[in-house]
């Protein structure tokens, strides 16, 4: 559980909901279906129509790593390679073969097999970065949805506004309805601005970050597999990963 997002979330509730309240508009004010009508779903359409239904099912697949990232630990995996590497030297090869179905990740796995099938590490590098780059390319394109939708909303809240003062033009000659109206039209402002703060770009910025830390991880996996393929020192296999904990 990733607590800075969690906290971050909470926070962000706290700070409309508590800033409402402290200059005196009320919770009240913060609420409007016609601001949520044209904002939120006017943003959900918009990123609809901007990208395709795959990306778009994907990326509501990996907006739980924004508070739940893939689980990480690249000591450990260091570890691990260099005890593949130790294992090589000793029984060859295909004495990592036990290994393989052990895998929970299907990148490590194929890579994995590949050294026991004994393909050529030139061909190993490029077969896997092909792989780890079409990867990092869909996840990238699904965290740019929230991107998209970080974009959009506060146009969409500045066309609720618009809409909002052209409904109160319509009552000029009744005082009594101005300012609760002029008050209504600017809240779609606040969803649209605050949506997109608060919410749809950092969000976005979140997944970035665990792609690319994932990406990270993967490039680790490759240079250790190459190095065992290549018959490499274990002890030079593990200086060598150790540069990715930095």
């Amino acid at each position: 559980m990733d607590r800075l997002s969690v906290i971050g979330i909470v926070l962000a509730i706290v700070s409309l909901v508590g800033g409402s309240i402290l200059k005196g508009a009320g919770l009240a004010s913060l609420w409007s279906p016609a601001a949520f009508v044209i904002v939120i779903l006017g943003t959900i359409a918009a990123i609809l129509v901007h990208t395709s239904p795959a990306v778009f099912a994907h990326a509501f697949r990996i907006v739980k790593w924004v508070f739940s990232p893939p689980a990480s630990n690249r000591e450990a995996l260091i570890e691990q390679i260099v005890e593949w590497s130790n294992t090589a030297r000793r029984q060859g090869l295909l004495g990592l073969e036990s290994q393989v179905e052990q895998q929970d990740d299907p990148f490590l796995r194929k890579g994995l097999q590949m050294l026991v099938d004994g393909v050529e590490p030139e061909t190993m590098r490029r077969m896997l970065e092909i792989e780890l780059e079409n990867r990092e390319q869909q996840d990238l394109a699904a965290a740019r949805v929230f991107e998209g939708m970080g974009i959009y909303a506060p146009t969409l809240g500045i066309i609720g506004a618009v809409l909002g003062l052209m409904a109160v033009m319509k009552n000029l000659a009744d005082p009594t309805k101005l300012g609760h109206g002029i008050a209504a039209a600017f809240t779609a402002t606040i969803y649209g601005i605050a949506s997109a703060n608060l919410f749809f770009l950092p969000m976005s910025n979140k997944l970035k970050t665990v792609i690319h830390g994932s990406s990270g991880e993967r490039e680790m996996i490759i240079e250790g597999l190459i190095a065992i393929a290549q018959g490499e020192n274990p002890r030079n296999i593990e200086s060598r990963l150790a540069g990715f904990l930095h």
